[in-house]
């Protein structure tokens, strides 16, 4: 599969996250000499009550209309005041976590990225945020960034691994990533004990065992640094964002590869993941994986 990265569509909703999410869509398409293509998304109002209330329409319309033209005039503020040449700039209606994923597909781009700032508390809790809603429906990798100051760097790639089928094609991307931007790389494997009890003896025996299966996997060339570890923790999640954060790192890269049903009622540990880490996270989609 070729991993270049062309176009970028960056998804805005005018938060401190989202201009995070700007500047690592910036310094990957310096990397990969990428255009980026901007869009923010207006709400529909109430669309059942165009037919209930006719009255409101017009009103409705026109507000929606205003919102329009004040987002696009932001976009552009945006664009003079961080020197970047959107390729595009969009302004529609809808809803944000439907929308993002088809234009990204329409206009042709290998990356989304979003800020993890979403919806309202009681919203994330029925039907998770804007950024986990266009992960979940997105065909191409995801990158969902925190609210976060100072200059975007990638220079230390961790890549949380878990020995499933799909796990491949996420190493292939990292790989191809690492390599373009001359990045670390490590790969992680994190022993879930969950609240078993263990001797000393019992795992060590299964950290030996799986780090053993992390470094007989398919040898790749590498131009870069590569470290293969495994840890102990309660749980995948806790484990890797604790991991990247007491060891600095940039970037998180994982995918995200189990059932509708599973992500509906636990969220994945990628999005996980997401919800905890003080640094952006790449997230490849079930959809992507399976391509």
């Amino acid at each position: 599969m070729n991993y270049r990265i062309r176009n970028i569509l960056w998804s805005t909703d005018f938060s401190a996250e989202s201009l995070t999410a700007l500047n690592y869509a910036n310094c990957l398409a310096k990397y990969f000499k990428a255009s980026i293509k901007a869009v923010h998304v207006v709400p529909d109002f109430a669309p059942a009550l165009y037919e209930t209330r006719a009255m409101m329409v017009a009103d409705l319309i026109k507000r929606q209309k205003d919102l329009q033209v004040k987002a696009r005039k932001r976009l552009e503020k945006i664009s003079a005041k961080n020197a970047i040449n959107f390729s595009k700039i969009m302004v529609e209606t809808g809803s944000a976590g439907k929308k993002v994923p088809e234009i990204a597909d329409r206009e042709h781009c290998q990356l989304i990225a979003i800020g993890r700032k979403g919806m309202s508390a009681l919203e994330k809790i029925l039907m998770g945020s804007v950024a986990n809603q266009v992960l979940r429906r997105s065909k191409v990798p995801v990158l969902i960034a925190p609210k976060k100051r100072g200059e975007a760097k990638i220079q230390k790639i961790l890549v949380p691994t878990d020995f499933s089928a799909g796990e491949e094609k996420e190493r292939d991307y990292a790989w191809t990533l690492a390599s373009k931007l001359q990045a670390d790389l490590t790969l992680i494997y994190v022993l879930e004990l969950y609240d078993f009890k263990f001797s000393p003896e019992e795992v060590k025996k299964l950290m030996d065992e799986a780090l053993n299966r992390l470094q007989n996997r398919k040898k790749r060339k590498a131009t870069f640094k590569v470290d293969e570890v495994v840890i102990r923790d309660l749980n995948a999640p806790a484990g890797i964002v604790t991991y990247a954060n007491r060891h600095k790192f940039d970037l998180i890269l994982m995918s995200t590869c189990v059932s509708p049903v599973e992500r509906f009622f636990l969220g994945s540990t990628t999005e996980k993941v997401i919800s905890y880490a003080t640094m952006p996270v790449l997230a490849l989609p079930a959809a992507y994986c399976k391509t």
